[in-house]
């Protein structure tokens, strides 16, 4: 994308952008796992589960070069 985006927070090379990519859809698969573990209708349960779907979400902001 070659025009200013306000919501674009960093900008990586493609490679670099498919590792965070992975690393993040990861842990965040692990963050939602630790919330069904812990209880998917705790409290505690629910806030591993939404930041791991943050986390998995994040690189939507990423822009690859």
């Amino acid at each position: 994308m070659t025009e200013p985006s306000a919501l674009r927070l960093a900008e990586l090379s493609a490679r670099r952008y498919r590792w965070v990519d992975r690393a993040t859809k990861l842990v965040g698969v692990g963050l939602i796992a630790a919330g069904l573990d812990a209880g998917g209708g705790t409290p505690a349960g629910v806030a591993f589960a939404a930041l791991g779907v943050a986390l998995g979400l994040a690189t939507v902001l990423i822009e690859k070069q």
